[in-house]
This record gives structure tokens, sequence and C-alpha cells, in this order.
């Protein structure tokens, strides 16, 4: 018989589960039994019975083993603890990779480049090598008009403004 092949952390574990399950069932027994200051679940077994079984101090019996029991109880449940992260570690759920060897990248490394700066509207537009047919070139000005003429009218909705000039 091969003893190295027996896996002892999962029978340990097994073991100790099945006992932590005992314990808290005797447990909740035993808190159920108690007596509260007056008569608790203890009076539905009769109100002499656990008297008559433990002796007349029955609530120290039951304060004792309620004690014992969780401190069991809690001992059991960080061994517990313990031995489940120990097996945790040992038996991966992820798929175990192969190693990736090292591969030294040949991509130059990019200097600082200067931002490219947005093009103009003008630049943008198709530049019109004739011009324009439909518009009429504009009157010659004759020389003797005036240089000063009257400003034409300001459009519908503006209010005037007083300027500097007189």
């Amino acid at each position: 018989m091969n003893l190295a092949a027996i896996d002892w952390l999962s029978i340990s574990i097994n073991l100790l589960l099945v006992v932590f399950v005992i314990v808290c069932l005797l447990m909740i027994l035993l808190v159920l039994m108690q007596r509260p200051k007056q008569e608790g679940l203890g009076a539905a077994f009769g109100a002499g019975v656990t008297d008559q079984v433990f002796g007349a101090r029955t609530t120290n019996v039951l304060q004792r083993g309620t004690v014992y029991l969780g401190s069991l109880f809690f001992l059991l449940s960080l061994t517990l603890a313990v031995l489940i992260g120990h097996k945790n570690k040992k038996i991966s759920m992820l798929p175990a990779k192969p190693p990736v060897a090292k591969v030294e990248s040949t991509v130059p490394v990019e200097t600082k480049q200067e931002p490219e700066t947005p093009k103009s509207l003008s630049d943008e537009l198709p530049k019109d090598p004739s011009p324009a047919k439909d518009v009429p070139p504009a009157p010659p000005i004759p020389a003797d008009t005036p240089a000063k003429e009257a400003a034409p009218a300001p459009p519908a909705g503006t209010s005037l403004e007083k300027s500097g000039e007189p």
C-alpha cells in the first residue's frame, strides 16, 4: 500500500467538517435547552427532567457545555479555514501557462514630434483660377466726388450709438 499517494489534506478536511457539523448541532441543542431567567425550552421536556438527568445544578452543566462547544466551534472553524486555504494554494483553478520567452522589440523609439497645426479655411477651399463670370465689374469712381459720403443706414433692429465724431 502506497501511503504517499493518499491525499491526507482532503481526508482531514472532510473529517473536520463532519466534527464541525456535529458540534454545531450539539451547541444548538444546548442553547435551546437552557433556561433563561424564567423557564425556557427546557420546560418543554418537563420541568424536572433536566434536574433529574443532570442534577440540581442543571444550568451550570448546560452553561459549561455551551462554553466548551462554542470554543470548539471557533477552533474548528479557524483550523478548517487554514487547511482549505492551504489546499487552494496547491490546487489552482487556472490552467498552467507555459513560460513566455522575452522578445526584444525592434521598433525604434518614437521621437517627439511637433503637433500638426490645423489647416486654415482658405487652404482647404478650392482655388478658382477664373474670375466670376456672373458678377459685373465695379464701376469706376469719378474723381469729382467728395471723399466723404453719407454712411449707409444701419440694418434693421440695430441701435445707433454715438461715436466720437461730430
